[in-house]
């Protein structure tokens, strides 16, 4: 059995996530005989899994603050040296549409100014990236840079970036998978300008950043956190390579 008290901060955001992750997965598994679908379902998991990382951080991070997607702000977070990051189902769209897979919890330390501590889970795959273990981005498959955009609802300028990088869209759900996309190779960017908050990206950029992508604003300038607005809304991960380019055409056409 895991004892909790001696996990440095990357061991534990990849625990916590699990377990949060293990608590959904109990909810899907039950939502028929529970009669629990569409709405239902996606309320169910965001309060099972927001109870879960909330008593796990109470009880093993109690001197830490939490910034929640699935929780009042607290602003005595803005002062506080510490401050998990948590989504506790990101996704909730494809969790409610059993069996998809892409959808995560995402758990993220900020200290000191940044971004420390990462984890992000994919419990139907039975995955999950941290800070702790970086993940090691292979070499490009494609020959064309794919682009990850949402299944629902992609940034109409994310067509025009891919037609002047002769690249191919592909729709996926949920901000962490689409960022994870990126360090599997599945995707070489996600590009997104319709708005987000801190906790939709926090965990995957402190993920993407230790596996060695770029990480910005669409404009170029670094993704802060911890602020006292919890808007964040465009962001880019790609492979270094292509960031200079895409950077380039949000400077020329921007985001409209």
């Amino acid at each position: 059995m895991i004892d909790p008290t001696s996990l440095d901060d990357h061991a534990f955001a990849v625990w916590a996530a699990e377990r949060a992750g293990s608590v959904l997965l109990d909810v899907r598994a039950g939502a028929e005989a529970d009669g629990l679908e569409g709405k239902a379902l996606k309320d169910a998991g965001d309060a099972a899994a927001q109870a879960e990382l909330d008593r796990l951080l109470t009880e093993h991070r109690p001197d830490d603050a939490v910034l929640s997607e699935e929780a009042a702000d607290d602003k005595s977070r803005l002062t506080a040296d510490r401050v998990w990051i948590i989504d506790p189902l990101d996704g909730t769209r494809e969790f409610s549409e059993p069996p998809r897979d892409d959808w995560a919890v995402h758990v993220a330390l900020w200290a000191g100014g940044d971004l420390v501590a990462g984890a992000v889970a994919q419990p139907a795959l039975g995955e999950t990236f941290s800070t702790g273990r970086p993940s090691v981005v292979p070499p490009r498959t494609s020959e064309r840079p794919r682009i990850a955009v949402s299944r629902s609802r992609p940034p109409a300028f994310v067509e025009a970036l891919a037609a002047e990088l002769d690249a191919e869209l592909v729709p996926m759900g949920s901000a962490g998978v689409k960022v994870m996309s990126v360090v599997r190779d599945i995707a070489d960017a996600y590009v997104h300008a319709g708005g987000q908050y801190q906790w939709d990206n926090a965990a995957p950029v402190a993920v993407a950043r230790a596996a060695g992508l770029h990480c910005s604003r669409v404009d170029g300038s670094p993704l802060v956190y911890n602020e006292d607005d919890t808007s964040l809304p465009d962001l880019i991960v790609c492979r270094p390579e292509l960031a200079e380019q895409i950077v380039d055409f949000v400077r020329r056409h921007g985001t409209a």
